[in-house]
């Protein structure tokens, strides 16, 4: 994605950019070229290679020695710029690889502080399936088979993604945004009781599976007898928030009975959240024509 290509350093390329041990507070990854706080990728642009280029001889390699002595794990030439002989002789000398990058400078910073973040973020494990519902990250739970697999085939049939089966690794990669995605060894598989594992694309093909995708509804699965789902609020539903990470993520009831059609549920709930993201709630519109009604029939 960096469109990287090696220049020198090749016995640095084992160099660790993320510790897990290092402190998490202020996790800054890579920067522009700086003496002052070093980053341990540092990133060598325009301004960056004409500051180096105006200096003499003696002051260039001061400068450069400077540079290596803070111990970077890679330094990074971006914009296409051509290496500078003492750059390359000291990216030898101290094993520091020294990468090129057709990208512009702060297209090489945001990604690589994209991938810290993600690094450095909180993460849990949540109990369920995750899929891609109408672009939407959906988390299905509920108690052992109660039917998520089994419901999670059907969407998957209907043309919606499966990310994860069982286990999804969450994390909160910004103040408001969690993003879940399937641990290694579980990835594209599914299990649904009385078939065993599934390969989702051998089955279903490659557009089938997506590796990660932002959560964005938890879909509760709960065993509900006639009562209890003739007892439950009419207008506005079983909905309530999940916090996830520090996150309040929405979060439905659908009540699992015979004769419930749960994959035509689970897509109209999430149709459902998109229209209330955009400012439309059919229970709020409904409220208020019925007290219209009741105003004018006073009157």
């Amino acid at each position: 994605r960096l469109r990287l290509r090696l220049l020198a350093g090749k016995k640095g390329l084992g160099n660790i950019i993320f510790d897990a041990d290092l402190e998490k507070s202020d996790p800054i990854i890579a920067g522009p070229l700086n003496y002052i706080h070093p980053s341990p990728v540092q990133i060598i642009g325009p301004k960056e290679k004409k500051y180096l280029t105006g200096l003499n001889t003696e002051d260039q390699k001061a400068a450069l020695q400077r540079l290596f002595a803070a111990e970077p794990a890679a330094i990074i030439l971006s914009n296409r710029l051509k290496s500078l002989k003492t750059l390359d002789t000291l990216s030898d000398k101290h094993c520091v690889p020294l990468l090129a990058s057709s990208l512009k400078d702060a297209q090489v910073l945001d990604n690589l502080q994209y991938y810290a973040a993600r690094f450095f973020a909180r993460k849990t494990n949540l109990h369920g399936v995750f899929l891609e519902v109408l672009g939407m990250g959906v988390l299905l739970t509920g108690h052992s088979a109660v039917g998520k697999s089994e419901l999670a085939l059907e969407l998957i049939i209907r043309g919606h993604r499966l990310i994860a089966d069982d286990v999804t690794e969450f994390r909160r990669i910004a103040p408001d945004i969690v993003s879940g995605s399937c641990p290694p060894l579980l990835r594209e598989f599914l299990e649904v009781r009385g078939l065993g594992i599934l390969n989702i694309p051998a089955m279903f093909g490659d557009s089938a599976t997506k590796r990660s995708k932002y959560l964005h509804l938890i879909v509760h699965l709960r065993r509900m007898k006639l009562q209890e789902i003739a007892d439950m609020e009419r207008l506005r539903g079983a909905g309530r928030y999940r916090n996830v990470l520090g996150v309040d993520i929405p979060e439905i009831t659908v009540p699992v009975a015979p004769g419930r059609n749960l994959a035509i549920l689970v897509e109209t709930a999430v149709r459902n959240h998109i229209l209330k993201l955009k400012g439309y709630d059919a229970a709020e519109l409904f409220i208020e024509r019925q007290q219209q009604a009741i105003e004018e029939n006073s009157t």
